[in-house]
């Protein structure tokens, strides 16, 4: 099996590293510490906007409540974040390093759930699929898919990642 780089692989998912989105407060998208990155939480925003809002969940959403977004397409919403999340990575990267020096250690996913939506780990694994996809078993990382009543923007999924540059 040969070696693809990662934004050869970007390519071959039909995607392109955005451009990191602006923050929405008084925040960085990612800090650097050594060799360690934090990315702040990235949102499903893709040419400026939130792709989509509202709360996952499954079932008929009440006519007075909050759009529901079905647990499929928040799990797309969560490869945008983590898109992002890689662009903020990217972002941080000094000369000669490129995202194939890159390890995903941790990710964390915030889904704004409606109360009985329980499948939070499936709609994160959206983000984890794309970081293996594209950095292969440096994609491979410890995660949370946590719960939570709302997100900035109205956002269904926020991801963050913590990731080494292992050059």
């Amino acid at each position: 099996m040969s070696v693809v780089a990662a934004l050869d692989r970007l390519a071959q998912l039909g995607l392109t590293l955005p451009e990191v989105v602006p923050p929405l407060a008084a925040y960085q998208p990612a800090v650097r510490a050594g060799d360690v990155v934090w990315t702040s939480g990235q949102l499903p925003i893709r040419d400026g906007a939130v792709v989509t809002t509202g709360k996952v969940g499954d079932g008929v959403p009440d006519p007075t409540g909050p759009a529901l977004v079905p647990p499929g397409e928040a799990a797309e919403l969560a490869r945008v974040c983590a898109l992002n999340a890689l662009a903020a990575v990217s972002s941080q990267l000094r000369d000669g390093e490129t995202l194939d020096d890159v390890r995903v250690v941790k990710v964390v996913g915030f889904v704004a759930s409606a109360p009985s939506f329980t499948g939070q780990p499936a709609v994160v694994n959206g983000a984890s699929e794309l970081l293996g996809e594209v950095l292969g078993d440096a994609g491979t990382h410890a995660r949370s898919a946590v719960g939570v009543a709302v997100l900035p923007l109205d956002a269904p999924v926020e991801v963050e990642l913590q990731a080494l540059v292992v050059r």
